[in-house]
C-alpha cells in the first residue's frame, strides 16, 4: 500500500530529466501521427481508374478517388442491408438518433454528476454560480415573469379538461 514512507522522492533535476524524455517521447508520437494522418490523406485523395466505380462518380460529379470510391462502397453496403454499414453513413454525415431533448438531457446529467463529484471532494466553486441563480430568481425581469406563467401549446378546451372544468 502507498504512503509516504515508501514513496519514491525524485530529486528536482532527475524530475526535470524524466519530463525532458516525456516530452521527447510526446513530440515524437505526435509527429507519428500527424505523418499518418497526411499519408492516409494523401492516399484518399489519389486518383483511381476503376471500372465500377468512375463512371458513377463520373456520372454524380464527383472525382474518382479512393475516398470518393470508399463512401460509395459503404452506400453500396447499406444498400443491400448491412446496417453497420448505414450506421456510419448516417454517422458520418452528421445524422444523429438522438434528439435535442435527448442531447439537452445527457448534458443535465452531467451537469448533476460532476457537481455531485465536485460535492464530494469538496470543491465548491460552483457555489457562488448557485447564489447567483437564487438571487436573480428573487430578483425576476419581466421577460421571466411572463415565461413563468405561459403554457406552451395548450388550448382553453385542454387546460379545462385537465383541471376538471368543464
Amino acid at each position: 500500500m502507498a504512503n509516504n514512507e515508501n514513496l519514491v522522492r525524485l530529486s528536482p533535476s532527475e524530475a526535470r530529466e524524466n519530463g525532458r524524455k516525456g516530452g521527447k517521447a510526446s513530440g515524437e508520437a505526435r509527429r507519428r501521427k500527424a505523418n499518418f494522418r497526411k499519408t492516409l490523406n494523401m492516399l484518399l485523395t489519389t486518383e483511381i481508374d476503376s471500372e465500377e466505380w468512375t463512371p458513377i462518380l463520373k456520372s454524380l460529379g464527383l472525382d474518382s478517388t479512393l475516398e470518393s470510391a470508399l463512401n460509395m462502397a459503404m452506400i453500396k453496403e447499406g444498400l443491400a442491408g448491412n446496417v453497420k454499414a448505414y450506421e456510419a453513413v448516417a454517422k458520418y454525415a452528421g445524422q444523429s438518433a438522438q434528439t435535442e431533448a435527448d442531447e439537452e438531457e445527457q448534458r443535465i446529467r452531467t451537469d448533476r454528476a460532476k457537481r455531485a463529484r465536485d460535492q464530494e471532494v469538496g470543491d465548491v466553486d460552483y457555489v457562488e454560480d448557485n447564489i447567483q441563480s437564487f438571487l436573480k430568481a428573487m430578483n425576476p425581469s419581466q421577460e421571466d415573469m411572463d415565461n413563468l406563467f405561459a403554457e406552451e401549446g395548450k388550448s382553453d378546451a385542454e387546460e379545462a379538461e385537465e383541471t376538471g372544468e368543464i
